[in-house]
């Protein structure tokens, strides 16, 4: 049968399910387990047992500590990723909620390793995200979400990032020089919210606001379109006490 299944039952591997009933175990002791108690727990022989430990912890996924056994680099990476895709869809929840009330695209982003990552945004087909057109990595001097980034970073991150990224036009709203940047940023930084008029894409104005997520700089954003430019300020107020209220926990939950 195609896909190695015969008639309707898979075909299993016995050693990998004896594995994963050993890592089962471990995780249920919060301090570790020695290999005998875990072999009495899952019924397996102790040879077996001892086995599949040392390639379990060959792998990294385990590794013993003081005689005991607990989960290794690996396995907590995936506990990781998982507790990440949890908080993504935790916070993209809140922001379509926050996006519904506010009428508008919501947008979450961190400045991480170097570059700009848009971590969780709205998909609402009546409200849709600006299109990425151009990378948003390499032009966060022409986005509000950028501006606001850049504003947080100290001078010689922010330095390295347009070295790294140099200024280009986006659309004839686009600032044109680096000094036209400084100052944006100065405004930015007094005035605690970043304004963004058709420069990364025409048709669309946004603001970004920074929140506090530890020493990381993140940024909570939305986008209207043009013609909605006279409601732009007060929707980023109303963003602004929103993330006073519930969305800057969330975000620090996957900042980190």
């Amino acid at each position: 049968m195609a896909n190695g299944e015969s008639g309707s039952h898979p075909t299993l591997i016995g050693s990998v399910q004896r594995a994963l009933r050993l890592l089962e175990a471990v995780g249920a002791h919060e301090d570790g387990a020695p290999a005998k108690q875990l072999a009495r727990e899952t019924g397996l022989p102790l040879p077996t047992t001892y086995h599949l430990l040392r390639t379990l912890t060959h792998e990294g996924y385990l590794r013993r500590e003081n005689g005991v056994f607990v989960f290794g680099e690996a396995a907590e990476a995936i506990g990781r990723a998982g507790a990440r895709r949890r908080q993504r869809a935790q916070i993209s929840e809140a922001l379509a909620l926050a996006g519904r009330e506010l009428g508008a695209a919501v947008y979450f982003a961190v400045y991480r390793e170097g570059e700009v990552e848009v971590v969780a945004v709205t998909d609402d087909p009546e409200r849709p995200p600006v299109e990425e057109w151009v990378d948003f990595r390499s032009t966060a001097h022409a986005h509000a979400i950028g501006q606001c980034l850049l504003a947080q970073l100290d001078d010689a991150t922010r330095k390295e990032h347009l070295a790294r990224y140099p200024m280009q036009s986006i659309t004839p709203f686009s600032l044109e020089t680096e000094d036209d940047l400084l100052r944006r940023l100065d405004t930015v930084r007094r005035e605690q919210v970043a304004y963004e008029r058709q420069e990364y894409a025409l048709g669309t104005v946004c603001s970004a606001i920074p929140v506090q997520v530890g020493a990381a700089a993140a940024a909570l954003a939305v986008s209207l379109p043009a013609e909605e430019l006279h409601r732009l300020r007060s929707v980023t107020d109303r963003l602004r006490k929103m993330a006073e209220a519930t969305l800057t926990t969330l975000a620090f939950s996957i900042s980190i």
